[in-house]
């Protein structure tokens, strides 16, 4: 592999991207950049994708909180591409399949361009089987009028509209994370989430019944008529209390942390600490993990729309039964309550799906855990690393690198694998009980957590502000 890296250093370093800025950011600017990132993200939802009839399915439907993008829009894959090449990567180094030392220029180099060259790969993977696999259907009325009837080359087009609309959330993403405040990735799923919490909560629609769907609207609506709350209202109170009960239990985990003290070796009095916190590796290893479950999906829905049938049926968007039902997430409480209505399944096969489920966000989110820490320089090796530079050690011990990394060792994996665990367990306990707006539990737990840590960036970046000394020493510069 490593020959092979040699091989493509020329293209690995032709990769496009972003201009790194050449100094220090003013955080006003940073602002102005994330903001104008976000109005150019909800313009770009808004933008149809040209020659796409309405019976296109949209094969992402239920993972739709967690990939930030809008069905049938030029953003349709939305961050897709980003994550699944990020496993990907995470899988080839975390097996060491590939060894790339990240901490000299050029390794950086090779890593960044590897990594964008696998999501241009997932672009083009992820765009075709919707395409060619029959979700996404093109009008024939516009291929009659502007292709004389050649459905292949308005087919062909609206393939080359999603490419690019991925293209762009990719580099949106990389304007956002080197000239704004946090990341794109992060950024888009609080956007997406954001909107459809407010339209959970304020809603004034009806759709499948007299009342409108919001919360707030609903509960009104019944109360003036004098409806029955419990026949219309029962699931909608369960998913406020589960909303409601993420949100308090994620801002105190959040703030859960075990402080290392640091005191610096020539500075007499300078003392720190370094947190590591409960949720170590951020909620971000549960996008791996949906995103993982969201491609196999795919890959079932492609073969039974072709007539592969071995692994399951498909109705529309939902599997209904073999394995692909089995792998299926559990997304609310229709989807596992067989006593409130019938599912089509027995219990002991509703019970297996849910261990099923479990099993897999638990066992994920830590193995996504370990793998996200060590390729985002956060293991104890990094992290020792970034001490040292800094001019800090631990007091009672040697100012030693090694010696650093050993003591590290104690809590850094042990606490990373902690989190993933209760992470998973906290996403399988909201997509339970289901939360307003339809936005799955791991997509509202992956809002809070990032809206979380964005407030600390911005007081972070403000306190940089006020004491520029102070980036230096936080390597900012």
């Amino acid at each position: 592999m490593g020959n092979l890296l040699d091989r493509m250093e020329p293209l690995l370093a032709a990769m496009p991207a972003v201009k790194s800025p050449e100094g220090h950011v003013h955080f006003k600017n940073k602002l102005m950049w994330t903001a104008a990132i976000l109005l150019l993200y909800f313009f770009l939802t808004n933008i149809p994708v040209f020659g796409l009839d309405a019976s296109s399915q949209d094969v992402f439907q239920y993972y739709r909180a967690l990939l930030a993008g809008a069905s049938g829009s030029i953003v349709h894959l939305g961050i897709g591409p980003i994550v699944t090449a990020s496993i990907v990567l995470q899988l080839l180094k975390g097996a060491d399949l590939i060894q790339i030392d990240t901490s000299d220029a050029r390794g950086q180099v090779l890593y960044m361009g590897l990594q964008k060259l696998l999501i241009f790969v997932m672009i083009v993977l992820e765009a075709a089987p919707n395409l060619f696999g029959g979700f996404l259907v093109p009008d024939a009325a516009i291929a009659s009028a502007f292709f004389g009837g050649n459905t292949f080359a308005l087919s062909l087009l609206i393939f080359l509209q999603i490419c690019l609309g991925g293209v762009l959330i990719f580099l949106m993403d990389e304007v956002v994370t080197k000239w704004g405040v946090g990341s794109g990735v992060g950024l888009f799923i609080i956007a997406g989430i954001s909107q459809s919490l407010v339209n959970g909560f304020f809603n004034w629609s009806a759709v499948s019944d007299p009342y409108p769907v919001g919360f707030f609207p609903r509960l009104f609506s019944i109360g003036i008529s004098g409806g029955n709350y419990l026949q219309y209202f029962g699931t909608d109170l369960l998913a406020f209390v589960t909303t409601i009960a993420i949100f308090l239990i994620v801002v105190y985990v959040e703030s859960t942390r075990i402080e290392i003290p640091l005191a610096h070796a020539r500075v007499r009095g300078a003392r720190a600490r370094f947190p590591v916190k409960l949720i170590y590796a951020s909620v971000l290893p549960m996008i791996l993990v949906r995103v993982l479950q969201a491609n196999v999906q795919m890959i079932g829905m492609f073969l039974s729309n072709v007539g592969i049938t071995i692994f399951g049926r498909f109705d529309g968007q939902a599997p209904v039964d073999g394995l692909m039902w089995f792998l299926a997430p559990v997304n609310g409480p229709t989807d596992w309550m067989w006593w409130i209505s019938d599912l089509g399944h027995a219990p002991w096969e509703i019970i297996l799906r849910l261990g099923i489920d479990m099993v897999f966000m638990v066992v994920g989110g830590a193995i996504f855990a370990l793998f996200w820490i060590k390729t985002a320089g956060l293991d104890s090796k990094d992290v020792a690393r970034q001490i040292q530079l800094s001019g800090m050690q631990i007091p009672g011990y040697r100012r030693n690198t090694q010696v650093l990394i050993k003591y590290l060792d104690r809590y850094i994996p042990r606490v990373t694998v902690i989190g993933g665990v209760f992470i998973g367990l906290l996403s399988v306990f909201a997509n339970l009980f289901g939360v307003i707006g339809a936005v799955s539990g791991t997509g509202l737990l992956l809002t809070v957590s990032i809206t979380y840590r964005l407030y600390e960036e911005v007081a972070s970046e403000q306190i940089m502000e006020m004491y520029p000394f102070m980036r230096q020493f936080f390597g900012r510069e």
